[in-house]
């Protein structure tokens, strides 16, 4: 049975790609080992091995840009924007000043030191892309870092499952840098960067509501599937690896060009450029998370951590339902739910799909289950049907809003023209066509921002918005920490606190010890939970 499935799941490779893979017979593609356990049977490869082999610097350089792309999408997810300290976003994005210079001697000694079952030996690229994460993108990584907590967890229990090094887990590192929604310019989607064709082959659901690419329970196990099935071919982590990046059509043409060699280090020359420098990238990671407090950088530690629960959905559902009914953010429902595309979870009575909240909510939609779902029913699913979804701006109702043609400017950045109009980056991307956070000097952006009178009417009238039902959540309770996101005023018996691009009374409250959002939302007399705007000054009662 086992050589079935080793025939079957190469025949499966062969039709993925794209490339001559046909031209490579099945005995220079494989390299299974007696042993098929993937721990037991990992190959041994000396720490001197990649002393002398590193990509060119035109290599390096592409890839700094790919990862740096990686990093910054995402510090722009909607979680590290609300949930992080406002000072480390700042600091994301500064220049960082570079730290001292290590002798090599001690980058072999800490990574011979560490308990990795993936050979880890080092040379001059490696070291390059450990200074890249400690220099260059030394804010960012610090970041990540705090992201760390709520994926690491996953992706350990999944890497155990399967029986496999645990070290595999740093591989979301630098395949999305736990972005779970990026998408590569090849395609590629996800926290483990599947490719269509075979997220599809390994069981993952792709259609034009649900993409589980980027869910990361399913996409986690489902990578660890495809490691191991690679693993039973080529026998060899590093061939793995990059198996990984490039695909087992590239390996196999490598095999065939070296003559039949097997070995990562023997077919390195014939890989493609970028494929080189992976498992250095690779290398640099584990070093990086490892040994981060040895070069003075810690985790920056996001203010309220979401513990979430899930619950089992078997009709239709949209984001906004839920929104208007519990008060949760769409932005927050989104980051959660990251496989579903359009907002809308296409369960049906025989179908059912799983939606994660935050699990301080999971009882309040337990208990309002029938009103959410009856919550405008006609307008998103008539005669119980999903509608075709319109083009344009989705997620943001532009009614009354003032539109703005800005022309980039040198200097530019989507943040910085974000922050200077107090929208989202989410936003400005939906408005215009940015791909990978990147734009160009003299390419012209839509922009919608609300009118400045209106924003002065509304702070001048304590807060008040327009009237809408809305039903309130369970109380809050959690800790504030010391950097507050937005601005204060200190009184005797409250605090000031100013809106912020992402912010919600859900959001805020969560900012303030023993305070709710019920209780921001009597104090300032707010009827439509939704009407908060940028600018606007809220009471916060002081409990602390």
């Amino acid at each position: 049975m086992k050589h079935i499935h080793i025939i079957l799941f190469i025949w499966g490779l062969f039709i993925l790609s794209i490339n001559s893979i046909g031209q490579t017979t099945n005995d220079q593609s494989k390299a299974v080992l007696p042993e098929s356990n993937p721990i037991e049977a990992s190959r041994i490869i000396p720490a001197d091995s990649l002393q002398s082999i590193h990509p060119d610097s035109t290599s390096i350089d592409n890839l700094d840009n790919i990862l740096s792309d990686k990093l910054d999408s995402m510090v722009h997810t909607w979680y590290v924007q609300n949930a992080f300290p406002v000072d480390s976003l700042e600091k994301a994005f500064s220049a960082d000043s570079l730290q001292k210079e290590l002798p090599d001697s001690l980058y072999i000694s800490r990574l011979q030191n560490l308990d990795s079952y993936i050979p880890l030996p080092y040379n001059e690229s490696v070291k390059k892309f450990i200074n890249f994460y400690f220099n260059r993108r030394r804010g960012m990584v610090s970041i990540m870092m705090g992201l760390t907590s709520y994926y690491f967890p996953l992706f350990e229990e999944a890497l155990a499952k399967y029986n496999l090094p645990a070290e595999l887990k740093y591989l979301p590192i630098i395949e999305s840098a736990l972005n779970p929604k990026i998408v590569s310019r090849a395609g590629a989607s996800g926290l483990w960067q599947f490719m269509h064709g075979t997220g599809k082959m390994y069981g993952l659901e792709i259609n034009s509501y649900i993409d589980e690419r980027n869910d990361p329970v399913k996409s986690t196990d489902a990578a660890a599937r495809y490691l191991k099935d690679l693993f039973a071919i080529y026998g060899d982590w590093h061939v793995v690896i990059a198996a990984y990046n490039c695909g087992p059509g590239n390996i196999n043409k490598a095999v065939r060009r070296s003559g039949g060699k097997q070995s990562y280090w023997e077919i390195y020359s014939k890989l493609p450029r970028e494929t080189r420098g992976y498992i250095p990238i690779f290398i640099a990671a584990n070093y990086v998370m490892n040994y981060a407090k040895e070069h003075n950088l810690n985790a920056v530690q996001p203010s309220f951590k979401i513990l979430t629960d899930t619950i089992a959905i078997n009709s239709y559902l949209n984001f906004e339902q839920i929104e208007s009914v519990l008060n949760i953010p769409i932005m927050e429902i989104r980051q959660l739910n990251p496989q579903y595309k359009r907002d809308i979870i296409p369960a049906r009575a025989d179908k059912h799909f799983v939606l994660k909240l935050p699990i301080d909510k999971i009882s309040p939609f337990i208990d309002n289950q029938s009103q959410i779902f009856a919550y405008n029913r006609e307008k998103y699913f008539p005669n119980n049907q999903i509608v075709s979804i319109k083009d344009g701006s989705r997620y943001f109702d532009t009614a009354g809003k003032k539109k703005i043609t800005y022309v980039v400017k040198a200097g530019d950045n989507p943040r910085s023209v974000a922050n200077k109009y107090k929208v989202t980056v989410a936003l400005l991307s939906e408005w215009n066509i940015i791909n990978h956070n990147r734009i160009k000097v003299g390419q012209k952006l839509t922009i919608y921002t609300a009118d400045k009178s209106k924003v002065s009417d509304l702070v001048t009238n304590k807060g008040k918005s327009e009237v809408s039902k809305s039903t309130a959540p369970a109380e809050v309770s959690i800790k504030p920490t010391e950097s507050i996101t937005g601005t204060t005023e200190l009184n005797a018996e409250f605090t000031y606190y100013t809106v912020r691009p992402g912010d919600s009374l859900y959001t805020i409250a969560k900012q303030f010890a023993g305070v709710s959002d019920v209780e921001i939302k009597l104090l300032n007399n707010i009827k439509n939970t939704r009407g908060l705007t940028i600018g606007q000054k809220l009471k916060i009662p002081i409990k602390a």
